[in-house]
């Protein structure tokens, strides 16, 4: 593999891509939100494919499926019932959309089913590449490659811990779960028991999410 398919281009342009979406997301109207989202979530996945380079950074580990899976679950508990008991001031709004509210039933379970994929699995994927292959290499070390998987410097992971919180409408809760991402991959030294953990935590928010109808996390 050549160094320019893991460059910092490669590990940047799927949450560029992400976050370009997102903020048109708040400037359209509700009843395009669904199109806009989907659209985002094609984006997003053919940038993952284009620079498919850092996808080798997440090699299954199938003992570690167990213990990351709890550890999502710590953190998504953490996350609602932080966010719920703690008055803090909150960056903007999401849009929340009530997929109920769409007329024909195969639109709403089309449009739940991509969204069910983009939380569950393209955005762990999208972020633990970023944020904790990339970026915490990246602020390790300008020589980011050489920097072995889960070995980062404090500097690092205190910017990345801010960086990660400002990118979510719920910073505070945000913060703790990209520290806790952050110590299982150190003592993992396994980007995949990171995915894992992420995406288990977006599973059970998911679940919430349509169980209770708490359309704000979405």
């Amino acid at each position: 593999m050549t160094e320019n398919r893991l460059s910092p281009v490669a590990y940047s342009a799927p949450m560029v891509t992400f976050g370009a979406f997102t903020a048109l997301e708040t400037w359209v109207p509700v009843a395009y939100y669904p199109l806009v989202y989907i659209l985002k979530v094609l984006a997003v996945t053919a940038s993952l494919m284009v620079w498919s380079g850092p996808l080798r950074d997440i090699r299954p580990r199938w003992s570690l499926v167990i213990p990351s899976a709890l550890t999502g679950l710590v953190v998504i508990a953490a996350w609602l019932v932080l966010d719920k008991a703690v008055a803090y001031p909150h960056l903007g709004n999401r849009v929340g959309f009530d997929p109920t509210s769409m007329q024909t039933t195969g639109g709403r379970l089309a449009f739940l089913a991509v969204r069910l994929y983009g939380l569950v699995l393209l955005v762990p994927v999208m972020e633990e590449l970023f944020w904790r292959s990339f970026l915490l290499r990246y602020l390790s070390s300008g020589n980011f490659l050489a920097v072995p998987i889960g070995r980062f410097s404090v500097q690092a992971l205190m910017v990345m811990v801010a960086l990660s919180a400002l990118s979510h409408t719920e910073w505070l809760v945000a913060a703790l779960a990209s520290i806790i991402f952050a110590a299982w991959l150190y003592r993992s030294r396994s980007l995949f028991a990171a995915v894992v953990a992420h995406a288990t935590a977006n599973a059970a928010l998911g679940a919430y999410i349509l169980q209770a109808h708490d359309w704000k996390y979405w």
